[in-house]
């Protein structure tokens, strides 16, 4: 049975870490409803599974982001100057988020998460491309107000960010593969604040498993991040030369059904 979920926790870094590199966003689409796929399989009914989940999906997206974060910078695809702007509001609401969900029933957060995974599949999948012309960005305040959105919000679900910048730096007339560029470099801020803040949060929470630091699953992240920093470069280089339109709308096809299905889960 460990050998099984260990070889689990080997896929599902890998398709984090290809997910981050092609389309920019940290994997925790994936990893939040795969981790509680595992935690059901392994019979577990901690009171605090769905925190985990979150809490372990922004530990595993801070390695995966850093080595997407290199592949990137390394094709020039990163705006540093972008990324430093949003940076404070990115800090600050994931941290907020963070304290936010630790008040949140497990199944409603479960639900919250299904609810914005849908909504964003659905902006991928009907968004009409904006690459080219004049970018369209906010001002310092903007870019502030709308970090701290993203930055909250991602906290809450468990995501590095992506998800959420990348349809709003593409509807901005950020080119495509550097509006990935510069999300991968954005999640990294969002999952470090957040993961401080599941930890100070979940320090004394009595249901959590076994190995965990607050509400983070250290053994998950171990296996997953493995797995994930191998695979992100791998991404990146693949977002270089596939078709982004169709990149983004087949993951807004994936984002649709996972957020059904935990949406309307019992």
């Amino acid at each position: 049975m460990l050998l099984g979920i260990l070889l689990i926790y080997l896929v599902m870094g890998s398709c984090a870490g290809v997910l981050a590199g092609l389309l920019g966003i940290g994997g925790g689409a994936v990893l939040v409803p795969g981790l509680l796929a595992v935690f059901a399989l392994q019979g577990v009914e901690a009171p605090a599974m769905v925190h985990q989940a979150i809490a372990t999906s922004l530990a595993c997206v801070v390695f995966t982001a850093l080595s997407s974060i290199r592949a990137h910078h390394r094709r020039g695809s990163v705006d540093w100057r972008l990324v430093a702007r949003l940076a404070p509001g990115l800090l600050t609401g994931s941290l907020l988020g963070a304290v936010v969900a630790d008040q949140i029933n497990g199944l409603v957060l479960q639900r919250i998460f299904g609810a914005a995974a849908l909504l964003i599949g659905l902006r991928m999948v009907f968004q009409r491309g904006a690459d080219g012309g004049r970018l369209n960005l906010p001002g310092r305040v903007g870019l502030t107000v709308t970090g701290t959105g993203i930055g909250g919000l991602s906290a809450l679900i468990g995501i590095g960010g992506g998800s959420l910048t990348v349809p709003w730096l593409s509807a901005s007339r950020v080119p495509m593969v550097r509006a990935v560029g510069t999300s991968a470099a954005c999640g990294l801020p969002i999952a470090l604040a957040g993961v401080a803040g599941f930890v100070l949060t979940g320090w004394q929470e009595p249901g959590r498993m076994p190995h965990s630091i607050g509400y983070v699953l250290w053994p998950a992240v171990i296996g997953i991040t493995v797995a994930s920093m191998l695979a992100a470069p791998v991404g990146a280089r693949l977002a270089h030369w596939l078709p982004a339109r169709q990149l983004k709308r087949g993951f807004g096809v994936l984002l649709c059904v996972i957020g059904l299905r935990l949406a309307f889960a019992a």
